[in-house]
């Protein structure tokens, strides 16, 4: 993943460099701060899905809507492995099996002792869209019903009827802690920000919740997913 994250960023280098130089050289810019702006370009790009991981381990309870996929604690291997090799079609069988391992061993934190609260919701398309062909669907769509039987996950759709919601631009992760702050995580494509800014968080929240009381409630969300589990069946057979 932090290959990928780099070289979205690397792709607009170039151009962005020149504007940039161009712009302080025209601001007044001295030598020393036109020459600052390479080393912040050489500077290792963070990693931030790693950091992700390590929040997410310590969380105590995560909000989250997601735009396009299943989150990645609830998806099988399977599915992991058409989404990663979907959207990073540059990797190698190798690497994506290596993200696919990871993705699935993170499943385990939800059913450690004390485990998170996992509220997950899920736009109508993330659902509706055939990710591996219909079989691969039942079966993830199957995985999600039975992951909802435990007490500490929660899954809601985001009905197409709700038409245009604050969260249209990619996913959003709310995360609480034991003893730390609340945080947001949105990622967009292959780009990832923690958000820890408190005011930041606030607005996060506020948009995440406007989206939470727009889904369907659990049990419509339940018996949709139901009826695209028979749907995708009914393809396979």
């Amino acid at each position: 993943m932090r290959a990928a994250f780099s070289f979205h960023v690397a792709g607009e280098a170039a151009a962005e460099d020149w504007a940039a130089t161009h712009a302080l050289a025209l601001l007044g810019a001295d030598g020393d701060l036109i020459d600052l702006l390479g080393h912040v370009r050489k500077a290792p790009v963070p990693d931030v899905p790693l950091k992700f991981y390590e929040l997410e381990a310590k969380a105590i309870a995560m909000h989250k809507y997601l735009a396009h996929h299943v989150p990645g604690l609830l998806q099988t291997a399977t599915y992991a492995r058409e989404v990663i090799a979907c959207a990073q079609p540059w990797l190698s069988v190798k690497e994506v099996e290596a993200m696919v391992a990871k993705r699935v061993s993170r499943r385990h934190l939800l059913a450690k002792p004390d485990p998170p609260l996992l509220w997950s919701v899920l736009d109508e398309s993330v659902i509706r869209r055939p990710v591996g062909g219909p079989a691969v669907m039942r079966d993830q769509l199957v995985h999600v019903l039975e992951a909802v039987k435990a007490p500490n996950v929660e899954v809601q759709v985001l009905p197409f009827a709700a038409g245009c919601h604050p969260l249209m631009g990619g996913s959003l992760t709310m995360m609480s802690f034991a003893s730390e702050p609340d945080l947001a995580y949105f990622e967009a494509d292959l780009y990832g920000q923690v958000v820890k800014d408190r005011a930041a968080v606030a607005q996060h929240a506020h948009r995440y919740d406007l989206v939470h009381a727009a889904a369907l409630p659990p049990g419509p969300s339940i018996a949709l997913i139901e009826q695209l589990v028979e749907e995708y069946d009914a393809c396979v057979h």
